[in-house]
């Protein structure tokens, strides 16, 4: 409980750059994951490098991009009722997951060292899934209740960015 305060407290006083570097944190945890416990590499045949790339994503583009666009949707709806939430998660959804995707998809495969046609190939093949992936999690009642809640409780969304990363990982 304590180490939450302390996220609440630095939050509260740096809130774009514990919101960054959180992005980050949670890619970087996130690819661990899937390497050991999904892909079932095991520590010596774990790609540090992939891990460091997937942390320089979340503090560079994710924590960023997405960061500015919840206070751009707070500003462009702001409220905290039911009504409201719906209503940013479906701008959310509807809007921002695809061009989001369409940009992190290839910015991953240039960091990837992938060619320029190879990264438009997988793009086309890889985006109707990751988008539909994305609204399977990016719609769940989770992020309802972030986008709904959090605000209320913090009288700022920037929290709601780890809970949806959260989410969508789910």
């Amino acid at each position: 409980m304590a180490l939450w305060r302390a996220y609440q407290r630095a939050l509260a006083a740096h809130p774009w750059k514990v919101q960054v570097l959180t992005a980050g944190s949670l890619m970087g945890v996130g690819d661990m994951i899937s390497q050991q416990l999904v892909e079932r590499r095991g520590l010596q045949q774990h790609q540090a490098g992939r891990t460091l790339t997937m942390v320089s994503l979340g503090c560079g583009f994710v924590g960023p991009v997405v960061g500015g666009w919840y206070k751009v949707l707070d500003h462009l709806i702001p409220g905290t009722t039911k009504v409201h939430a719906l209503k940013k998660m479906l701008l959310d959804q509807g809007g921002f997951a695809p061009c989001f995707l369409g940009c992190f998809l290839p910015l991953v495969g240039i960091l990837n060292g992938m060619s320029a046609q190879d990264n438009w190939a997988k793009l086309k093949r890889d985006y109707p899934d990751a988008l539909i992936t994305n609204y399977y999690a990016g719609c769940c009642p989770v992020c309802c209740y972030c986008l709904e809640l959090l605000p209320v409780l913090e009288g700022t969304s920037v929290l709601s960015v780890p809970c949806s990363m959260v989410c969508t990982l789910y």
